[in-house]
Order: structure tokens, then C-alpha cells, then sequence
């Protein structure tokens, strides 16, 4: 599943080839037939990102919702190139167009359908401004595992797995340690490395949790899943200490038992 940062990530890109003009809406697919044909003309006036959700907001009032879930893809397409079948909807400008293909939710809701959404989540790294402290106060009250708790999307929004794990590492936390078991100053380290992993991986566009310094190649021709320290790894990338594997929340979960003790 897309981390929070690619979709902070789409929003940019999406803005800065659609915002501000009417925009040709359409779509492959009967089931969002008559939403597209409701957009179509409209003038798109902002897009925004809340975690792992996406908002088109619209001059007539509409709000498109996107949720890419565990398949959902955006491409960005010649406005003129044909469109596939499996196109849930394409929005395209002048110069660009963007199709989506197999989101969890792709719909039009009300301002007060998007407020509720917005209000189940919490706080978002990547959004200026983002208060911790309800982060903060539900590892506080929780004795399920900072690592699941990470990964719940009304704890923090935009953290998926590889995230999870990876910012754990770098701050030294088991992920089977309970929330509530987590310091106030440890929940500090967690959210700064947060917003900082995050932004580094909305700006590349890609997830790479190591610094410059410590990759074994250029950031440009580093392999898929290098440049990490322990997501999908069999070594610890700080210290050579083999990884504990283990499911966590259904999700598999890697952690070092050197860095990261119990």
C-alpha cells in the first residue's frame, strides 16, 4: 500500500498540471459513470493529501475522494493517449492527464463526509502545522505494540510498513514494546524522524532511510529496497546483527535485536 508520502507527493504533481483550469473528467468504468460526468468541465481549485487519502476539491462544490488502498495506481498520461479499460477515472488539463486505476474508494462526498474523514485520522507528518500530541496520548493509554500502533492510521497518519520499520530502527524502539511503555522523550524521536523520513520520501519519491553517506552506491542507481536498514532485509543496516522476522498485526515485521533490544 502507498505510504502517506506518495500521496503528498501525487497531490503536488496533480496540482501543478491541473489546478486552476477546467478539466476533462471521464471514465472506463460504469461505477463512476455518473461522477465523472458530474466533474467534467469543472474547474479544479485544490487537491490536498491527509495521510493515505486524496481530495479533489472542485469550483462547483464537489470533493472527489481517493483512497489507493493495496492496488490503486495514478499514472500520468498525454492527455491525447488512449484510455484502458481498467481506468477508474482520468482528469486531464491542458497538458497532462491523470488516470487511476484500482483505488479502495474513489467517490464524491460531501464537505461534511470529508471533515468526518479527516477527523477519524491522526496526526499527518508531512502537513504543516500537525499537532503529536494526539499521537502521543494514544501510545500513551495503549498497551497494544508501538508497532502496530504506528501503522494505525487514527495514531498517525501516512505511516505504512516499511516506514514503521524502518523509523523504529533509527530510533532504537522494539516494535513489540507496548505504547504505553514508549517515553515522552522517545515519542519525540519518533515523530521528528517521522517528518523527516517522510519529507525525504515525498521529495525523491521513493523510500530511502539511510543518509547519503552511509549507501553502498548513489542514491540515482541504488537496486529497489536498498538503502534501507532493516524493511525486507536479513542484516541490520547499522550494526551487521542478524533481524528478528515476525508477524505483527498480520503485517510481517523486521526489527534488530542489537538496536533495537526488548
Amino acid at each position: 500500500m502507498p505510504e502517506g508520502h506518495i500521496i503528498h507527493r501525487v497531490a503536488r504533481e496533480q496540482s501543478a498540471d491541473l489546478k486552476g483550469q477546467p478539466v476533462r473528467v471521464c471514465s472506463a468504468q460504469e461505477r463512476f459513470a455518473e461522477g465523472a460526468d458530474r466533474l467534467d468541465g469543472q474547474v479544479l481549485t485544490r487537491t490536498e493529501a491527509w495521510g493515505k487519502h486524496l481530495f479533489h476539491r472542485y469550483e462547483g462544490g464537489d470533493i472527489l475522494h481517493v483512497h489507493l488502498g493495496l492496488i490503486g495506481k495514478w499514472f500520468r498520461r498525454s492527455p491525447e493517449e488512449a484510455m484502458q479499460p481498467t481506468t477508474r477515472v482520468r482528469i486531464a488539463g491542458s497538458d497532462a492527464a491523470w488516470d487511476l486505476t484500482g483505488p479502495m474508494r474513489c467517490a464524491l462526498v460531501t464537505p461534511e463526509e470529508r471533515a468526518a474523514v479527516v477527523a477519524s485520522l491522526g496526526p499527518d507528518p508531512l502537513r504543516r502545522g500537525a499537532d503529536p500530541r494526539r499521537m502521543a496520548d494514544r501510545l500513551a493509554r495503549s498497551d497494544k505494540p508501538v508497532g502496530l500502533l504506528l501503522m494505525d492510521q487514527a495514531v498517525v497518519a501516512g505511516i505504512g510498513n516499511v516506514y514503521r520499520s524502518e523509523i523504529l530502527n533509527i530510533v532504537g524502539i522494539d516494535p513489540r514494546r507496548s505504547g504505553r511503555d514508549v517515553s515522552a522523550e522517545e515519542v519525540e524521536a519518533i515523530w521528528a524522524e517521522a517528518v523527516s523520513q517522510l519529507r525525504l520520501g515525498a521529495h525523491r519519491g521513493r523510500i530511502v532511510t539511510m543518509p547519503t553517506s552511509e549507501l553502498p552506491r548513489p542514491l540515482a542507481r541504488l537496486e529497489p529496497g536498498e538503502g534501507r536498514y532493516v524493511y525486507k532485509q536479513t542484516h541490520c543496516g547499522r550494526c551487521g546483527t542478524e533481524l528478528d522476522v515476525y508477524p505483527l498485526g498480520g503485517r510481517t515485521t523486521w526489527s534488530c535485536p542489537t538496536c533495537q533490544p526488548r
